[in-house]
């Protein structure tokens, strides 16, 4: 690992303005998840199947709105898209703190399809901002700047909760969000570099792209996310189990922490890793903390796992990008997100069910060991379609 490749990288300003955009636009999205459980389940005294719904709903619409929402971007540009979706977002989350339960869900469901897409938008400006020689690098920086919008934005808003009403919370933090669509509007990042620009034409057709090399990084970056979700879900059982739930932050935390390091250290690297194997060793590194039984092995094994996080999400996210043409890489990014957000979807009820049958174990096993069977898969058929593919000597 070398640290000269991040000197390249940050020395373009418009790397370093996507990464600031980033973590600030990225905090009411992380934000948002956790309180609206705690507003459904507190204030509205509703029980954590219909939070959990609530979370479905804003989940499923987000999922949709990705690829389509991330076309747009490739056809009418950023302004065009964000300006209507921080409208939306105005409205729906104006009205949606102060109402009951069904229409809150309404709401939520109609604001996620029409979300601004803000993933989307700063991962394209960041891989705009520098050139293909630094994208990995690039990547890997933005890797950390979730990382930082992860660990700040859920813990201020838990905070914030515990000393106001969730009606104001709920309200204050999706209005920071429209904050940072009006940002994202008026600072209008490039989400292609001036030679990309030149050289788009007309936008290829969907076939010319969405091919099995697409669909099996986009499968990669849902099981990844669905390891990660299991993880999480563990964590908080297995402390539980321990009788210390005020511990958990302290594994989240490591946990998080591992992540931001590890991205850090893959983003340094000479070479690419393939994402299966990354995913591969995600799955392996995750297993034993199903052997855990206590806060300090969970604690240091959650680190060692957190290592693997980000980086698999990274290079998921470089290889899907050098996949497809610069003028589809809106929608190709959106169907990536897609990913991720289903694949973390999945995640939690496939943890959970196997934590009632076996204890807080399963929730680190099961999904790391159905990550493991996707990676090996993966692997092979990578390497079976390059063998077939080779040239002849």
């Amino acid at each position: 690992m070398s640290i000269a490749p991040y000197r390249v990288a940050l020395a373009s300003r418009d790397l370093r303005l996507a990464l600031l955009l980033g973590s600030f636009v990225r905090i009411p999205v992380f934000s948002a998840g956790v309180l609206l459980t705690v507003h459904v389940v507190t204030t509205l005294d509703r029980s954590y199947a219909a939070a959990g719904l609530l979370a479905s709903v804003a989940t499923i619409a987000v999922a949709i709105s990705g690829p389509w929402r991330g076309r747009l971007l490739d056809r009418i540009g950023l302004r065009r898209v964000v300006l209507p979706s921080t409208v939306v977002a105005l409205a729906c989350w104006s009205v949606a703190p102060w109402v009951d339960y069904l229409p809150l869900l309404v709401l939520a469901g109609v604001a996620g399809l029409f979300v601004i897409p803000s993933f989307s938008i700063i991962r394209q400006a960041v891989i705009a901002a520098v050139p293909s020689q630094e994208r990995r690098t690039a990547i890997s920086l933005d890797a950390v700047a979730v990382e930082i919008a992860f660990i700040i934005g859920p813990a201020a808003s838990i905070w914030a909760a515990s000393q106001w009403n969730t009606r104001w919370v709920l309200f204050a933090i999706q209005m920071l969000g429209v904050v940072g669509g009006l940002t994202l509007w008026l600072v209008n990042l490039p989400l292609r570099s001036d030679a990309e620009e030149e050289g788009v034409g007309e936008h290829p057709p969907r076939s010319a792209w969405f091919g099995v090399p697409f669909i099996a990084v986009c499968c990669a970056a849902a099981c990844a996310t669905f390891v990660l979700s299991g993880t999480d879900l563990g964590i908080v059982a297995r402390m539980r189990e321990l009788g210390s739930p005020t511990a958990i932050g302290i594994v989240l935390g490591l946990w998080g922490l591992g992540s931001l390091v590890g991205a850090l250290v893959y983003g340094g690297l000479s070479r690419p890793i393939s994402t299966f194997w990354l995913l591969g060793a995600l799955a392996l590194v995750t297993l034993p903390m199903g052997l855990a039984h206590g806060l300090v092995s969970l604690s240091v094994l959650a680190f060692i796992a957190g290592l693997l996080c980000a980086p698999t999400i990274t290079a998921s996210v470089d290889q899907a990008s050098r996949i497809v043409p610069a003028s589809a890489r809106g929608e190709a990014m959106g169907w990536h997100g897609s990913s991720l957000t289903l694949g973390g979807a999945m995640g939690a009820p496939f943890a959970g069910l196997a934590i009632d049958e076996v204890g807080a174990g399963g929730g680190f096993v099961a999904p790391a060991a159905v990550g493991l069977v996707v990676a090996v898969l993966g692997a092979v058929a990578a390497q079976t379609r390059r063998r077939r593919h080779a040239p002849a000597r």
